[in-house]
């Protein structure tokens, strides 16, 4: 007999709640929603609208309303999310389980009236106490069924109609073609572009498949590092899925990559102002435009190079604006700063700003090589020696892969180039720093 189906309504991957602390979705599922759902008897549907930004289809409303349990984590406070519950709210009197990490923002209604669970998760945003929770979460969906209604609409309104839909034949056989398709999906990406190509051509229609599965489709061409297949899949997915912010975002990436970056700059310039200011489209759009910086200047166009070295420092400070939070803008405005002839001398104010933004990410155990990279760089403009040791060392111990030194030590030689140039100071210990991200980058692995 089929166990009861629960669609797990949650974010993908590390995402900031609206205090801005990080929170590993995938960790929370893994760890806690999962095994709750499956100690329930109930088998675990994870819905997939979130990696497309939250756009549903006639089967995202199948399943929000037919599928028997729904579990919603309301920690980002995000729209599509309260709209699902909303909808779901109005059909089931029952079986509705909300959850969220403990304080988080507060949301504009109070999930402990409609019997929410909340979870804990450490500074590094992983679930604490898992034990706890997952048997409070599972006593949660066993009661819900029988219990006094969880929904308000019908705790307020008890003779509103109850849905009374027949669930689509086809629902589960719909959910496991889906299944299949994302383990294809992920096998080929270990396999190369031709493999993630043949299962584009099993998926026949991309307007009938499911948004998670063609952003995943998408996404697989991005890992294979198939440019202009990203692009041609995005002229052929759906229109409102191809304009959210995510298909746009990786949209201006693959033009970048594919050589086109004036459409790729006209992309990310749209999204902004179709969407508004964000710290990470206005990263996208300073990288962009730092790529063409620098291959203007490698050709010898130095009117235009100075222009789009310009460009590219305003995009990037307007993301750090965007965003305080958000280093990675910020730390790349003041390093296209001293690059500049002369120097903008905004850098200095900007400077300790940065600083703050990395180390309170530090300090909420949530850091990782590029937040100690990201310290050496800042103590390298900023000529502090002992901060630039003290991270130089720490940077040498987080290193996972050979590209990442790499990155940080070709940042420091153009630091060192421009410095070079105007005759500037150059301290010997950033020398040394470079040259010890270099022999990090030879060995690809942390410092022994």
């Amino acid at each position: 007999m089929d166990q009861p189906l629960c669609l797990i309504v949650m974010p993908f991957g590390r995402r900031k709640d609206a205090t801005g602390r990080s929170v590993d979705f995938d960790a929370v599922y893994e760890r806690l929603v999962l095994p709750a759902v499956r100690a329930a008897g109930l088998e675990p549907v994870r819905a997939e609208d979130a990696r497309s930004g939250g756009v549903l289809q006639g089967h995202s409303y199948q399943r929000i309303m037919h599928c028997d349990y729904l579990v919603a984590d309301l920690t980002t406070a995000n729209a599509s999310v309260y709209y699902q519950v909303g909808v779901r709210h109005a059909v089931r009197p029952n079986s509705t389980v909300l959850i969220l990490a403990a304080k988080s923002a507060q949301i504009p209604f109070d999930p402990d009236r409609l019997q929410g669970v909340r979870y804990r998760v450490s500074a590094q945003g992983l679930p604490e106490h898992e034990a706890r929770y997952r048997a409070l979460l599972t006593e949660r969906l066993v009661a819900s069924r029988q219990g006094p209604p969880d929904s308000p609409l019908y705790q307020a309104v008890p003779d509103h109609p109850v849905f009374a839909g027949t669930p689509p034949l086809d629902l589960r056989d719909n959910l496991q073609h889906s299944a299949d398709l994302r383990q294809r999906l992920a096998q080929a990406r270990c396999q190369g572009g031709e493999a993630v190509r043949e299962v584009e051509r099993q998926l026949g229609d991309l307007a009938l498949c499911e948004s998670g599965v063609v952003i995943d489709l998408f996404l697989s061409y991005r890992a294979v590092n198939w440019w202009n297949e990203m692009i041609d899949l995005s002229k052929r997915m759906p229109p409102d899925l191809a304009a959210t912010v995510l298909v746009q975002e990786q949209l201006g990436l693959a033009l970048s990559r594919a050589g086109r970056g004036e459409e790729a700059e006209h992309v990310l310039r749209d999204l902004i102002y179709r969407r508004g200011a964000c710290s990470e489209t206005y990263g996208l759009l300073g990288r962009v435009l730092k790529n063409r910086w620098e291959k203007a200047l490698n050709g010898g166009e130095k009117k235009a190079a100075k222009d789009l070295l310009d460009r590219a420092i305003d995009a990037y400070l307007k993301g750090f604006e965007a965003d305080w939070r958000d280093a990675y803008p910020g730390v790349n405005a003041v390093t296209l700063m001293e690059l500049k002839e002369p120097p903008d001398a905004r850098r200095r104010e900007i400077l300790p700003v940065v600083f703050y933004a990395v180390e309170q990410r530090i300090r909420s155990g949530a850091a990782d090589y590029w937040d100690y990279s990201t310290l050496l760089e800042l103590a390298v403009l900023g000529l502090d020696e002992a901060k630039g040791i003290d991270a130089l060392g720490r940077t040498l111990a987080w290193v996972r892969a050979a590209w990442e030194p790499k990155t940080t030590a070709r940042n420091l030689r153009l630091i060192r180039e421009a410095r070079l140039r105007r005759e500037a100071e150059i301290p010997p210990w950033t020398e040394r720093a470079e040259a010890e991200l270099l022999k990090a980058a030879e060995r690809g692995t942390a410092r022994p």
